[in-house]
């Protein structure tokens, strides 16, 4: 069964065997023990309209699922996103979908 998380590949050439499927629920832990390396891209595929993508800067807006204002939001279902050195969080802004889980935050050295 693949693991429903958004993908990943590697800056030069592939990463594990990732064959992730989509951004959907059950994604929470999906980054845990993950090397992200700067340069990484991450895919998020989801229906559009039924998920989107808000990048949180903040860890209390990650934590409490806050949507920013001014956020940086994804919505066409078929997103890459380059990771530059550091941390990154990602959560779904539609209804409740980040506190059921609809949420990851990667770290790239």
């Amino acid at each position: 069964m693949k693991e429903a998380a958004p993908w990943w590949r590697r800056s030069k050439g592939y990463g594990p065997s990732e064959t992730a499927t989509a951004w959907t629920f059950g994604v929470l832990g999906w980054p845990n023990y993950k090397p992200f390396k700067t340069g990484d891209v991450l895919w998020f595929k989801y229906p559009r309209g039924v998920h989107n993508v808000v990048q949180v800067h903040e860890p209390w807006q990650y934590s409490t699922c806050d949507l920013p204002d001014n956020a940086t939001i994804w919505t066409s279902g078929d997103n890459r996103i380059t990771i530059p050195r550091g941390s990154m969080s990602f959560i779904c802004g539609i209804r409740d979908h980040c506190k059921n889980g609809l949420k990851i935050a990667v770290t790239a050295s």
